[in-house]
């Protein structure tokens, strides 16, 4: 059963709000693995830990993961994260992914983007926040997602802030 509820966004997020909804993105990553064999099991904790960590903070934006091209640098499936605060928050279930698309030959990967407050600190403190997560990312250009289908409508939340999530699938 899928719930909404309005909430606005307070200090009374804690780490423990943000760890359930990064443990709603790691279910999410598991069943990617049972379904297609990545991202690789012992990194699923730390994908969880860092959009935790970022969401607690409010120095996530959007987090994206799924299987890319490398040649084109184009999604073959994607899942996208948004943080949300306030408004309309969705607690679904983890899953109800489209059906299984062939993704074979496909590399799995990950691209985060930070949010305005994370880009208003100092150099130093943007650099210390990246030492306190779990994933060591590198800069790069994000995926395109150009022609294919995009589904809304689900998400996690837990206390007046979470994430929305989208499915998107090449044609």
């Amino acid at each position: 059963m899928t719930g909404s509820y309005t909430r606005s966004a307070s200090a009374s997020f804690t780490i423990n709000d943000a760890r359930y909804v990064g443990g709603r993105v790691g279910a999410d990553l598991r069943l990617l693995y049972n379904l297609y064999g990545k991202p690789a099991r012992e990194s699923i904790e730390d994908y969880a830990e860092e959009v935790a960590i970022l969401l607690n903070r409010r120095f996530l934006d959007t987090v994206d993961y799924g299987f890319r091209d490398t040649g084109t640098n184009a999604w073959k499936f994607r899942l996208r994260y948004k943080a949300t605060a306030g408004g309309q928050l969705t607690d679904s279930r983890p899953g109800s992914f489209p059906d299984p698309v062939g993704l074979t030959g496909y590399g799995f990967h990950s691209f985060l983007t930070y949010s305005s407050s994370f880009w208003l600190l100092t150099s130093s403190e943007q650099a210390g926040v990246k030492e306190d997560l779990p994933i060591s990312r590198t800069t790069g250009t994000a995926p395109s997602a150009l022609a294919g289908t995009t589904t809304t409508g689900h998400g996690y939340a837990r206390n007046g802030a979470g994430v929305s999530r989208d499915v998107y699938v090449a044609y």
